[in-house]
C-alpha cells in the first residue's frame, strides 16, 4: 500500500483507540503497586515488579518477532498486515485479562504475586504486538512527513487514558474515587476480578471494531527481510545477560533475613542493587559492541549498523524508564514526613496530575496534526495547554478529589508553553531543550522538599511528554529498507520501564539513600537524553539529514 498525501482520518480515528488502551491499563497498574505491596508484604523493589513484568513483556514480544523474522527471513507483522496484527494483539491482551481472572481465583497465597505478574506479562505481550504495528501504521495513514504528528495525536489520546485510568479503576475497585490506605488494605480480590472481566470485554469489542471496519486498510508490506543474524545473536546475548543479572536478585528474596543484623541487611541490599546495575551494564556494553563492530563490517547487522539507531534504542530505554519511574516511586516519596506524611487519598491527585502532565504536553504537541496557520498555531500553543490543565483539574474535581494544592502548578505549565514557543517544532532542539528542563526540574526536586519539590518532580511529566516521537523519528531517520526492523528494536527498548523503576526502588530500599535521594537516577536519565539530542544532530547532519528543518513534534 502506498503513502497518500491525504490522511485517512476514518482509519486513524479507529487506530487511536488502541493508544487509549495502553495509557488506561498502564496508569491503572499504579493502583496495583501499593495494593500488591501490602497484600503480598513486599518491599519497594518487589512492588516495582508490576512494572517489570508489564514493560518487560514489550521487550520479549518484540524480540520474539525479530528472531522469527531473521530465522524465517519473513516479517510476521508485514505478512499479517498492520490491521490484522493489531487485532491479534488485542486478542492476546484478552488472554492476559483472562489470566488475571484466573490469578485472582487460584493465585492467592505464597505464590500469588507470581500469578499476578504472569497475567500482567501476558496482557502486555499483546500490547507489544499492537505497538509494533500501530506506530508505523499511523505513519502509513497519510503523508510520511506528517507521520510523527499522527503518532503525537495517538499519544494525546494515550495520555487521556492515563488521566482517567486511575479514577475509573478506583471507582470499580473501591466504589468511589477517594481511596485510603485502609481501603487498599481491605481491597477484595473479587473487585479485581470484576475490573479485568470488563477490561477483557473491551479488548474483545475493540478487536471486533478493527476486524469488521471496512475503512481501515489492511496495511500489508513486503514480508521479506534482509539477513540480520549478527543483530539477532547480539540481542539474544543481551537477553541472557539481563536474565542472569536478575536471577540472583530474585533468589535472594528466598533467604530468611529474620536473623540478619542491620549490617547484613544493608550488605544484601547493596548486592541486589549491583546486580541490577549489572543488567543495565549488559545492555550498554551490548549496544556499544554493535556500534563499533558494525562500523568495521555492516553485513548482517541490519538496522543496528546505524549509529543513530543504537543511540536511539538506549534513548527510548531511558525515556520510558524515567517516565514510569518518576510516577511509580512518587507514592512512597509523598508518604515521608518532609512531604506531609500523605495517605493514599492525599497522594492520588498528585499521581493524576503527573499523568495529566503527559497529557498536557502531548495535546500541545499534537497541534500540527491539524495544520493551523502560523497565527492560529501560536494562539493554540497558549490555549491548549491551559485547557488541558483545566481538564485534568476538572476530571479530578468531578471525582471529588481535593486539587487545591495543585492550582499553582499552572506556572509549570507556563514553562512548558515557553518551551514549545522556543522549540518551534524542531525535533532535535525540542529534545535538547526538554531534556535540559528535565535535568533542572529533577535537580530542584532533589534540593528541596515539600510543595516545591513535588511540583518539580511532577513537571518531569511535562518534559517527558513530547520526547517519544522526537526520539523515534530521529532514530529511524536514514535507515531505509530497515525502517520496519528499526521500529521493532525501538519497541523492545520499552524494556526501560521494566528495569529503571525497580532499580530506583532498590536504591530507595538502601537506608543510607532512601526514596528522596533515589531520584538522582532520574537526573542521569535526562542527562543521557540531552547527550543523545546533541550527538544525533551531528550524526544525521554528517549523512545529509537536517531534521531540524522539518516540522516534527510530540509521542
Amino acid at each position: 500500500m502506498s503513502h497518500t498525501l491525504k490522511t485517512n482520518t476514518s482509519a486513524l480515528s479507529t487506530l487511536i483507540t488502541v493508544f487509549f488502551f495502553w495509557g488506561f491499563i498502564a496508569a491503572g497498574n499504579g493502583v496495583f503497586i501499593p495494593f500488591c505491596k501490602h497484600y503480598f508484604n513486599l518491599d519497594q523493589f518487589q512492588s516495582q515488579l508490576v512494572d517489570f513484568a508489564f514493560y518487560g513483556a514489550y521487550y520479549m514480544g518484540a524480540l520474539f518477532l525479530f528472531i522469527y523474522s531473521v530465522v524465517r527471513s519473513y516479517d510476521l507483522v508485514s505478512a499479517w498486515g498492520y490491521k490484522r496484527s493489531i487485532v491479534y494483539g488485542l486478542l492476546f491482551s484478552l488472554l492476559g485479562a483472562i489470566a488475571m481472572i484466573l490469578a485472582v481465583n487460584y493465585g492467592s497465597g505464597q505464590n500469588g504475586f507470581g500469578f499476578f505478574l504472569t497475567a500482567f506479562f501476558i496482557l502486555a505481550l499483546g500490547f507489544s504486538l499492537q505497538q509494533t504495528a500501530a506506530n508505523p501504521f499511523a505513519i502509513l495513514l497519510g503523508d510520511p512527513s506528517t507521520g510523527s504528528h499522527r503518532i503525537t495525536l495517538g499519544g494525546a489520546i494515550n495520555s487521556f487514558g492515563t488521566a482517567i485510568g486511575p479514577i475509573v479503576v478506583a471507582l470499580i475497585l473501591f466504589g468511589g474515587t477517594q481511596v485510603s490506605d485502609e481501603m487498599i488494605k481491605s481491597l477484595s480480590l473479587g473487585s479485581v476480578l470484576s475490573l479485568y472481566a470488563g477490561v477483557g470485554l473491551l479488548f474483545l469489542l475493540s478487536a471486533a471494531l478493527f476486524y469488521f471496519s471496512k475503512k481501515v486498510p489492511d496495511g500489508f508490506h513486503d514480508a521479506k527481510v534482509e539477513s540480520s543474524t549478527k543483530a539477532m545473536w547480539l540481542m539474544i546475548a543481551i537477553t541472557i545477560g539481563l536474565v542472569a543479572s536478575f536471577i540472583p536478585v530474585f533468589q535472594s528474596y528466598k533467604l530468611n533475613i529474620n536473623s540478619f543484623s542491620e549490617a547484613d541487611i544493608f550488605s544484601l541490599e547493596v548486592k541486589r542493587m549491583w546486580y541490577l546495575i549489572a543488567g543495565l551494564f549488559v545492555l550498554i556494553v551490548g549496544l556499544g559492541y554493535a556500534y563499533f563492530n558494525s562500523k568495521k563490517n555492516s553485513q548482517s547487522w541490519g538496522a543496528l549498523q546505524y549509529p543513530q539507531m543504537l543511540l536511539g534504542m538506549f534513548a527510548i530505554f531511558v525515556y520510558v524508564g524515567v517516565e514510569v519511574s518518576i510516577q511509580s516511586n512518587m507514592g512512597e516519596l509523598l508518604k515521608k514526613p518532609e512531604y506531609g506524611s500523605m495517605q493514599a487519598a492525599d497522594i492520588a491527585p498528585y499521581i493524576s496530575m503527573y499523568w495529566g502532565s503527559l497529557m498536557i504536553g502531548r495535546w500541545t504537541g499534537a497541534i500540527p496534526v491539524f495544520n493551523p496557520s502560523k497565527l492560529v498555531n501560536s494562539i493554540l500553543l497558549l490555549v491548549v495547554p491551559i485547557v488541558a490543565f483545566g481538564v485534568v483539574i476538572g476530571i479530578n474535581l468531578m471525582a471529588k478529589k481535593d486539587m487545591s494544592t495543585l492550582y499553582y502548578y499552572v506556572f509549570c505549565v507556563f514553562v512548558l508553553i515557553a518551551g514549545f514557543f522556543l522549540a518551534k517544532s524542531r525535533p532535535v532542539f525540542t529534545l535538547m531543550l526538554f531534556s535540559a528542563l528535565g535535568i533542572l526540574a529533577m535537580f530542584i526536586g532533589l534540593m528541596t522538599t515539600g510543595q516545591v519539590s513535588i511540583y518539580a518532580f511532577l513537571s518531569g511529566g511535562l518534559f517527558c511528554s513530547i520526547m517519544w516521537p522526537c526520539i523515534f523519528s530521529l532514530s529511524i531517520a536514514g535507515t531505509g529498507k530497515y525502517e520496519t526492523q528499526a521500529s521493532g528494536f525501538l519497541i523492545m527498548m520499552i524494556l526501560g520501564g521494566a528495569i529503571i523503576p525497580p532499580l530506583q526502588g532498590k536504591l530507595a530500599d538502601i537506608s543510607s539513600i532512601g526514596i528522596h535521594k533515589s531520584y538522582w537516577i532520574t537526573v542521569l536519565c535526562f542527562a543521557y537524553l540531552l547527550f543523545f539530542a546533541i550527538t544525533i544532530k551531528k550524526i544525521l547532519k554528517s549523512r545529509g539529514i537536517d531534521y531540524d528543518q522539518e516540522v516534527v513534534s510530540g509521542h
